[in-house]
């Protein structure tokens, strides 16, 4: 098996592995999974937390269609809205309620949580957490714009 091979098939391995534990603790606590938690994020970190929903798809590597289904459930629990643009009537934008915005601080303690778990064993310097960010990154991989470590 090349090498190429091998690296690609352990990480998304390792994807699968982060997701259901984000997952258990998101889903446990605050009654959303890691997609839902992420849409929200990349909202909280548009203008105005709002995006148009094309946007949005792109930022997270989803069709339309798909953000579309992610947030009809967001809309039906209060936490995100659907605005309408004033000039053309086509394009619709996501944005975040004000529940929105105070549970996704919520959400965002117990995704830290996670995080410093996921790190924590066998323990990872910053320096090796930081740089698994930047290859990530490479890859196409997003993350906290505000951190600079592979985000945007």
């Amino acid at each position: 098996m090349s090498t190429g091979l091998d690296a690609a098939l352990r990480l998304v391995r390792a994807q699968a592995t982060l997701v259901k534990r984000f997952d258990a603790s998101l889903g446990g606590l605050h009654g959303v999974s890691l997609a839902d938690f992420t849409m929200l994020l990349r909202l909280s970190q548009a203008p105005g937390d709002r995006m148009r929903r094309v946007d949005l798809a792109e930022e997270l590597g989803l069709t339309a269609s798909g953000v579309t289904r992610g947030l009809v459930p967001l809309e039906r629990i209060g936490l995100v809205r659907r605005d309408a643009d004033a000039r053309d009537a086509r394009v619709a934008y996501a944005a975040l309620t004000e529940t929105g915005r105070e549970r996704l601080a919520e959400m965002l303690v117990t995704a830290e949580h996670v995080a410093e778990e996921i790190f924590a064993e066998p323990p990872w310097t910053e320096e090796e957490a930081v740089q698994l960010a930047g290859l990530l990154g490479r890859l196409g991989g997003t993350g906290l714009a505000r951190h600079g470590t592979g985000g945007s």
